[in-house]
């Protein structure tokens, strides 16, 4: 591949043609309600439910992660913890420990701000580099998945601090499904998978599906499901990513029908989300 002066005018391009549909626009208006839940917040001290953050603790690591991902997509990664749910964890307090605005208004302005960076740096690079991130190496194109998945996982939990309408739809779930997909295998808990050897299909209602195969603990992860899958879970979307993001109970999921398990070996649809532990 030549340089990006050889390739001239080809590697420029608006973001919305070169993401997936909607892809674009869902991380602009994410950014922007998100925005919109702090702005006018007297006070970020309320405590976030779930989390030992408070609201402006949250929207100050939304902030800076927004920007790491920005930098990130500009070809400017910088080293944040060893890739690990437990490194990537100890990193974001740290960080954020050394980073002194708590206020609404700067941080809501800084979200959106960032978002907008990510999207200008798509315009400019090439979308199919590789690029090393958080949570290991992807392209521009997963990262903005990346991106999208991280603000709706701390816009939910916002919404539920402020008592506000949360932003995660299907639409949007639909769209974060290539980053989950390219980091499950990250965030697998070796201890739980210890010795494991199943093969589960996994299908959102509406659309959407991908395959988990794990041999002898070690999971691989694709869009493509698997011949004769052990178990099959069928999940409503928005359901998913709350429980992949550790938002969700799987327990009162399931009681509420909005996860269903079928197969050979059915039981096995219980266990799966103790397979991974998010960061």
């Amino acid at each position: 591949m030549g340089s990006e002066a050889d390739q001239g005018q080809s590697v420029r391009g608006a973001p919305s043609e070169r993401l997936p549909e909607g892809l674009a626009d869902a991380i602009r208006a994410t950014a922007e309600e998100i925005a919109a839940l702090l702005r006018g917040v007297p006070d970020t001290d309320a405590p976030v439910p779930g989390l030992v953050w408070t609201v402006g603790e949250v929207a100050a690591h939304l902030a800076q992660a927004n920007e790491l991902m920005a930098e990130a997509a500009a070809g400017r990664s910088r080293r944040y913890g060893d890739g690990t749910p437990q490194g990537i964890a100890a990193a974001n307090e740290q960080v954020l420990a050394a980073f002194g605005e708590r206020a609404a208004e700067p941080l809501a302005a800084m979200i959106v701000t960032q978002a907008g960076a990510y999207l200008d740096a798509v315009a400019e690079h090439p979308v199919d580099e590789t690029l090393m991130t958080p949570m290991g190496p992807m392209n521009r194109v997963v990262l903005g998945s990346y991106l999208l998945t991280h603000m709706l996982g701390h816009g939910y939990d916002l919404a539920r601090a402020l008592k506000r309408p949360h932003m995660v739809d299907r639409a949007r779930v639909a769209l974060a499904l290539p980053f989950m997909v390219e980091a499950m295998p990250r965030v697998t808990d070796a201890a739980a998978t210890a010795g494991l050897n199943a093969r589960y299909a996994v299908r959102l209602w509406g659309g959407g599906r991908f395959g988990v195969t794990f041999v002898d603990g070690t999971a691989t992860v694709g869009h493509d499901l698997p011949d004769r899958p052990d178990c099959t879970i069928s999940i409503e979307p928005v359901t998913f990513l709350l429980m992949a993001l550790g938002r969700c109970s799987p327990v009162g999921a399931m009681a509420r029908g909005r996860v269903l398990a079928w197969g050979r070996k059915p039981w096995m649809g219980p266990r799966f989300p103790e397979y991974f532990k998010a960061p």
